[in-house]
């Protein structure tokens, strides 16, 4: 798991300016840790020296836990990893030293910091998992073995790849897996200085593409953000080196304003009678390089924020009226994460206010406990499996506060669980992965059963369909969005209402265009392997005539060609002399009885049956294309595509399909060209229960008000 040990003087990250130094942060003292290691373990009575600052963070926030599971933990870890060292020389046991202090000082509970320590053990050196489980329990074990990689010589190029799925899967049973992982890494791209710079490199992108996304959707902020600055000083060192600069000359300014609106807001505060502590919050260096690429010229209020902790939910918005009345607000800076809190745990207020002379300082508003989430997220959780605290809030969890404490699997993570099952090799686990990460920004839409989907920004309905109903989605006709009909491919919006309308085909099919709209791994990997099992299906409908000419050539597509009808009309249609022949119905004329048909071998044995009059049939013959009699079998439900075309006027798609659904007819697919000249092209597949209907479905269309022709569509032929 570990990287190498640093050497001072080629670390790509140096401490920041000690004025600039988050508190409570401070680095860790390898020597010192490694003076401590070559001690050996203490006496059974007594805490070993190289874990005594690990026991100090822990009991700063579990002032009553129980150490002897720790110091056990660092007997068995420094005792199999004796012998061991880093290329700096220190001994191995330094870093999960290292790793398990990170989670003391973010607060994590003791089991967590027992794996943490043990957390190479299983990895690097003769100690099982079996051996973990009978000293320290399951829940010690199933961490440890979350965070284990798997070994090269068993998954070659894979592992990296698959070790991140095995770890994935961990943590949607155990979130504190990934909580280990990134203290983990954190520590590895703290002492990255000694690796060869091309293993820098290709360990900071893997940091930036997936670990640090990670972090920011578990909300451990604190771990994110030292994370950032480490991938931003390796992959831009020179942007690193000018925004540290920055930093530097800032702090020798002898007039700080930002401290001096800091003074200001206190005075406000203790006049008010609010009770609040008012801290400055330098920005890290990769939120400073971006204000600074924002706004240019970087004024003294650009290098930090003020924030101010409160005691209760109501002080926050106390203190957030007092600043917009007795100083200048920024409306246009609010935002209410209180109300409406991030799908990461992350709940604030934020303002801004501005001075006489310009300068804006931002403000952040939150409670104690609001800021140790928002700093140490999921950590902040402690143990999934306790049970619940006695002051229960509707039924949720809560804290000894009595505030809401989220689940441990947020959403998120239950969707990249549903699709990772489904990626079929490890190459396309990991591209979506990275892909799936990058969508930073996540929308709530509600259902009508009074449930929610979590989807992520630029979502559309198709996501919306495969995230409520998985693979049975392919069966999805339509939606309805904030109660108005909607294409599959409306762009959805936080808060929208959204009702998804199915099919009653079980055999229904998804459509190749709908990879367009698909923006969630979940919709396309779904839609790409259906698509990938069913080739016949693929070719039936524009593929039916990408046919080789009699020279070789491909012969070209006919204009407007559309999919071909399932593979449940498999009956509708007998081939003479071939019985068992499977036949599909084309999609380009849809032929239902008593129309006069023909059909034509494609790829995969298919027989795809056209209507006679169909301009498909009339290119085919051209080219020499054979002929196969067919006729109508004894089944009597059919496919059947309609174009309407009507003059512009509001709510017509409702109205003509609602004339649909009177005739007891279901809509397999429905699209709607953009007006020209006021006038509107509707084409709608539909199923119809019996043939015979389709007479009264047309005369049923064209009774709507506003429509003036249902037909049949007649493509016409591609020119030769």
């Amino acid at each position: 798991m570990s990287a190498e040990a640093t050497n001072p003087a080629v670390s790509p990250a140096p401490a920041p300016p000690a004025a600039h130094r988050r508190k409570g942060r401070p680095r860790i003292d390898l020597r010192r840790l490694g003076r401590a290691a070559l001690l050996g373990p203490a006496t059974r009575d007594r805490l070993p020296d190289a874990i005594s600052h690990v026991a100090e963070a822990h009991r700063a926030h579990h002032p009553d836990a129980d150490l002897e599971p720790l110091r056990r933990a660092y007997v068995l870890a420094e005792s199999s990893h004796r012998g061991q060292m880093r290329k700096s020389g220190e001994p191995y046991i330094t870093h999960p030293l290292a790793v398990t202090l990170i989670l003391a000082e973010l607060g994590a509970e003791t089991t967590t910091l027992t794996a943490s320590l043990l957390h190479d053990t299983v990895e690097d050196t003769d100690v099982t998992l079996d051996q973990v489980r009978e000293q320290f329990g399951e829940e010690v074990r199933y961490l440890v073995d979350g965070v284990t990689k798997l070994e090269k010589v068993d998954y070659g190029a894979a592992a990296e790849s698959e070790t991140f799925r095995k770890m994935l899967v961990a943590t949607g049973n155990d979130v504190r897996v990934m909580s280990i992982k990134l203290a983990d890494r954190l520590h590895n791209m703290r002492t990255l200085g000694v690796m060869r710079p091309e293993k820098q490199e290709r360990i900071a992108k893997v940091t930036r593409d997936v670990l640090i996304p990670l972090a920011e959707r578990l909300g451990v902020q604190a771990l994110k953000t030292e994370l950032e600055d480490l991938v931003f000083a390796i992959l831009h060192p020179e942007e690193y080196a000018r925004t540290r600069e920055l930093i530097a000359d800032n702090a020798a300014r002898e007039s700080d304003p930002l401290a001096e609106i800091a003074e200001e807001v206190r005075g406000v505060l203790r006049e008010a009678g609010i009770q609040a502590e008012v801290h400055i919050r330098p920005r890290h260096f990769v939120s400073l390089h971006r204000v600074s690429r924002k706004r240019g010229q970087l004024r003294g209020t650009d290098f930090g924020r003020l924030l101010v902790l409160v005691g209760e939910d109501a002080d926050c918005y106390a203190v957030l009226g007092e600043l917009h009345t007795c100083l200048t607000p920024v409306v246009s800076e609010f935002k209410d994460f209180i109300a409406v809190p991030k799908f990461n745990l992350y709940q604030s207020l934020h303002t801004a206010v501005a001075r006489g002379d310009g300068q804006v300082a931002e403000v952040l508003i939150r409670t104690h406990q609001m800021h140790k989430v928002a700093e140490a997220g999921v950590v902040a959780l402690g143990n999934p499996y306790a049970a619940p605290a006695e002051d229960q809030t509707d039924g949720e969890r809560t804290d000894g506060d009595g505030e809401r404490v989220d689940p441990t699997r947020p959403g998120w993570l239950s969707r990249l669980l549903d699709w990772q099952q489904a990626a079929p090799d490890a190459d396309m686990f990991w591209s979506t992965l990275r892909e799936d990460l990058a969508q930073d920004r996540e929308i709530t839409v509600f259902r009508p059963d009074g449930g929610t989907l979590g989807l992520p920004e630029g979502a559309t309905c198709v996501d919306a369909a495969y995230a409520q109903y998985g693979e049975d989605a392919h069966a999805c006709i339509g939606a309805r969005v904030n109660g108005r009909l909607a294409t599959l491919s409306t762009v959805l919006k936080d808060g929208d209402t959204v009702q998804l309308l199915m099919g009653q085909d079980p055999a229904s099919e998804p459509s190749r265009e709908w990879l367009e709209h698909a923006h969630t791994p979940a919709a396309r990997i779904a839609i790409q392997r259906w698509l990938a099992t069913h080739p016949s299906s693929a070719a039936d409908g524009p593929d039916a005539l990408d046919t080789e000419r009699k020279d070789g050539t491909p012969a070209p597509r006919p204009a407007h060609d559309e999919p071909a009808a399932p593979s449940d009309t498999a009956n509708a249609v007998v081939v003479a002399g071939r019985p068992e022949a499977n036949v599909r119905l084309a999609g380009c004329c849809t032929p239902v009885p008593p129309d006069e048909v023909t059909g034509f071998a494609v790829r995969g044995g298919v027989v795809t049956v056209h209507r006679v009059e169909c301009a498909a049939v009339t290119r085919m013959k051209g080219l020499g294309r054979g002929e196969i009699a067919v006729h109508w079998g004894d089944t009597t439900e059919f496919r059947v595509t309609l174009v309407a075309e009507s003059f512009q006027r509001p709510h017509l798609l409702a109205d003509l399909t609602e004339a649909i659904a009177l005739e007891g007819v279901a809509i397999v697919s429905a699209t709607v060209e953009p007006p020209t000249q006021q006038r509107v092209r509707h084409t709608y597949t539909v199923q119809l229960p019996d043939a015979a209907l389709l007479p009264d479905l047309m005369r049923a269309m064209r009774n709507v008000a506003g429509v003036y022709d249902v037909a049949r569509p007649q493509h016409q032929a591609a020119a030769r």
